[in-house]
């Protein structure tokens, strides 16, 4: 019951209604969304869990600059790209995944299982044929397993703790309209090209790949 009272004040915060170093009490959050006191500390806890707040004796929940925020929490970055900062969100994020991601690609296509190697092109094969077909929601949980399972094989168990974070940046992508009404065929290509670099155990052309996929989307969201 806290958590989408949790997510609201968040969203105050970023979206500039609740000001930075600004404070409010749990009485405030009791009067508001008609909750008891424990269903509002909780929500506080969950903010101040986040690093969104401090919680200060008789002051209360004070607001922190978001710039301060608890980064890779996957539900700091869910409130991010649901805020008016989303764009900026969007740009730090895929970054972080060219930063990423091309090494990790690279790892797999050394360091990964056989069986693994072998199901990035059967992967990359359904992706295309639901992509072509406008079949979206499933195109989009590929996808997600795609990325996952090259990060969680890369042989980077850093690398690997970032999956559910690139999981999360991938639904929320199009859970905010920020992707396109179909796959580009350049897009699909390059899952392509990675999944065979993976399979043959040529790291380089993975990187590529890979490198190729994200800098499509990082033009795609820095046009909109």
């Amino acid at each position: 019951m806290h958590l989408p009272i949790a997510d609201r004040l968040a969203l105050d915060i970023l979206d500039g209604h609740w000001p930075v170093n600004g404070n409010i009490t749990l009485e405030d959050i009791q009067n508001r969304f008609g909750v008891s006191r424990t269903v509002a500390r909780d929500a506080a806890r969950y903010l101040e869990a986040a690093d969104a707040v401090t919680i200060r004796r008789r002051v209360g929940l004070v607001a922190q600059d978001p710039a301060t925020w608890a980064a890779l929490n996957p539900q700091v970055i869910q409130w991010k790209l649901h805020s008016s900062q989303r764009k900026r969100e969007l740009m730090s994020l895929t970054e972080l995944r060219l930063a990423i991601e091309p090494a990790a690609a690279a790892g797999a296509a050394t360091r990964a299982s056989l069986d693994v190697r072998a199901k990035m092109p059967v992967l990359a094969m359904e992706m295309r044929r639901h992509g072509e077909a406008g079949d979206l929601e499933p195109f989009h949980e590929l996808d997600i397993e795609f990325h996952s399972m090259l990060l969680r094989n890369s042989g980077n168990e850093l690398f690997a703790s970032l999956a559910p974070i690139v999981a999360t940046i991938l639904r929320g992508r199009v859970e905010i309209n920020m992707y396109p009404s179909r796959p580009s065929a350049s897009a699909l290509d390059a899952h392509d090209a990675v999944a065979d670099a993976v399979w043959k155990g040529d790291a380089e052309r993975a990187r590529k790949g890979m490198h190729d996929i994200v800098d499509e989307v990082s033009t795609v969201i820095a046009t909109r």
